[in-house]
């Protein structure tokens, strides 16, 4: 009889055990999840910035039509990400044309006094950086999730009971990782 009662309480520890380690994946999943959805609420924001942007600037930019054109090719691609990676990459493509845009409306300084441009410009860096935060945040709960799915011995049902492995977000593009250059010269 001790056996038995011995062996219904391993028996339900186990159990408990194993309920207890899938409600933490569902929610490290659901927090990972949310995560991303933050990314995109930001993409999203970002994404109807720019043709306001281009718009504005598109008047005094005549000649740089490559530049506006590759912008907003390149925000067309964006919208049709799926998943981290393509998001990061098409994002990376996104975040190189705006970087060029910007260089050459410094150029203008008829853009450079212009409230709405200026305006429009601070809101797209503010973006900016809630998508870079976004992203941090999103990397570290993916993480955390991914970790908790590949530790014993979660490991050993995690699988069985659908849990996957969460993309992250990683710079693709080596232009990207590269650190900028800054030349304080007087030449």
């Amino acid at each position: 009889m001790t056996a038995f009662v011995v062996l219904l309480v391993i028996v339900a520890l186990l159990a408990f055990w194993i309920i207890a380690s899938y409600n933490r994946l569902v929610g490290l999943k659901n927090q990972m999840l949310n995560g991303w959805k933050q990314i995109d609420v930001q993409l999203k924001r970002r994404h109807d910035l720019v043709p306001n942007l281009v718009n504005s600037v598109k008047g005094a930019m005549d000649f740089e039509r490559d530049t506006l054109t590759a912008v907003m090719e390149a925000r067309a691609k964006a919208l049709t990400a799926s998943g981290p990676a393509d998001a990061a990459q098409k994002e990376g493509r996104l975040t190189q044309a705006l970087g060029r845009l910007i260089a050459v409306a410094e150029n203008y300084p008829m853009l450079k006094s212009n409230e709405n441009v200026r305006a429009l410009m601070e809101e797209l860096t503010g973006t900016e950086n809630k998508v870079g935060f976004a992203r941090q945040f999103y990397n570290d709960i993916a993480t955390k999730y991914n970790t908790a799915q590949q530790v014993f011995p979660t490991n050993l049902f995690a699988a069985t009971f659908g849990f996957k492995n969460a993309e992250l977000f990683e710079i693709t593009n080596e232009v990207e990782r590269q650190a900028p250059v800054v030349d304080l010269s007087r030449k």
